[in-house]
């Protein structure tokens, strides 16, 4: 079972006229983030505590901070932030929890069994709660068996300003659970689709400048390996990157000139690859900026300045020739004048 502090939230109705008196059961950092976040919503908050008297201080002056069982008796909405391995310190609150709304996950649903459990806010860290809900911070993703219990828990959370996400019954828990864990999930496909260009064209390039011309002529150039061939392979990748950003708008378009309205929904595949663009088009950008650093850094190779002075050295030959040329042409024009 997963250590983390998660959060319980049991409302049995959002209606009560005035400012809603909402309970907090556990004094931490996400408790005190919570306690600021409901103060500012428009909430009266009480806080439960083991130790009220210490715990006071850690608290804002408009929240009351009471005993566990005075907190679970006054207030109409209890938050529950507590570790898991505390959840038996609930045990004598049985009785005054029954009968309302528990938002949780598998432990308090197995002590309370009379309470509709909600399982949210577990996403929600006590950094947000304490700054303020931002872009895909602000989605609260809720689950449970109890419609009126789960409508109860949207109503708080669009007044506190987070965004409820209805993830279905309480047997989708676990991937509430999950959410946390995942690293990017909208970039997982770009980033694996930029890497398999990469090697695609590394690999041709690797094959046409390196390994042909030491096969074939027995020439060794691996020494392009670390800069040349990855400087040649980045532009590559950028380009059709760039292009699979612009392909699916067109295709988008030229289906809803055949159909005849923007309406139709578009095909699964071609729907994610239009969700997918602003990833495609920055993977592009980065192997554009990388380009530009190994262009920059390339003439500081030894083997890029001596290719540098031998490209001028034949450059100011081939002038050197062409100038003798064009004066023994000169020459010879002079010599048949002068015979005539």
């Amino acid at each position: 079972h997963f250590k983390t502090c998660s959060l319980h939230v049991y409302a049995p109705s959002l209606t009560e006229p005035g400012r809603p008196l909402v309970g907090i059961l556990g004094t931490g950092d996400f408790s005190r983030s919570l306690a600021r976040r409901l103060i500012a919503s428009g909430y009266q908050v009480v806080v439960g505590s083991r130790s009220p008297k210490r715990s006071a201080a850690l608290f804002p002056e408009e929240a009351e901070v009471v005993s566990q069982l005075e907190a679970a008796s006054q207030a109409d909405l209890l938050f529950v932030a507590l570790f898991p391995e505390h959840y038996s310190t609930l045990a004598e609150l049985k009785q005054t929890l029954a009968g309302k709304t528990l938002v949780d996950v598998s432990n308090l649903a197995d002590l309370f069994p009379e309470s509709a459990v909600v399982k949210g806010f577990n996403t929600i860290s006590a950094w947000t709660l304490q700054s303020g809900p931002r872009d895909g911070s602000r989605q609260v993703f809720l689950c449970s068996n109890s419609g009126p219990a789960k409508a109860s828990v949207c109503r708080l959370c669009r007044r506190m300003g987070f965004i409820p996400v209805d993830m279905g019954v309480l047997s989708a828990s676990l991937d509430v659970e999950n959410m946390p864990l995942h690293l990017f999930p909208s970039w997982r496909l770009p980033v694996l689709l930029s890497l398999a260009l990469f090697a695609l064209f590394y690999l041709y390039n690797f094959i046409r400048d390196v390994l042909h011309p030491y096969l074939t002529a027995g020439k060794s150039a691996f020494y392009k390996m670390p800069i040349e061939l990855v400087n040649v392979t980045l532009p590559c990748a950028a380009l059709v990157l760039l292009t699979l950003v612009y392909v699916p708008g067109l295709c988008a378009a030229f289906l809803q000139l055949r159909w005849g309205t923007k309406y139709r929904r578009f095909p699964s595949c071609l729907d994610k690859w239009l969700t997918q663009r602003k990833q495609l088009g920055l993977c592009g950008f980065l192997c554009a900026v990388l380009h530009m650093i190994y262009s920059l850094c390339l003439p500081m190779r030894k083997s890029a300045r001596y290719k540098l002075m031998t490209a001028a050295f034949k450059q100011v030959y081939i002038n050197k020739l062409f100038f003798f040329f064009c004066l023994s042409r000169v020459h010879i024009l002079q010599f048949s004048f002068n015979q005539k």
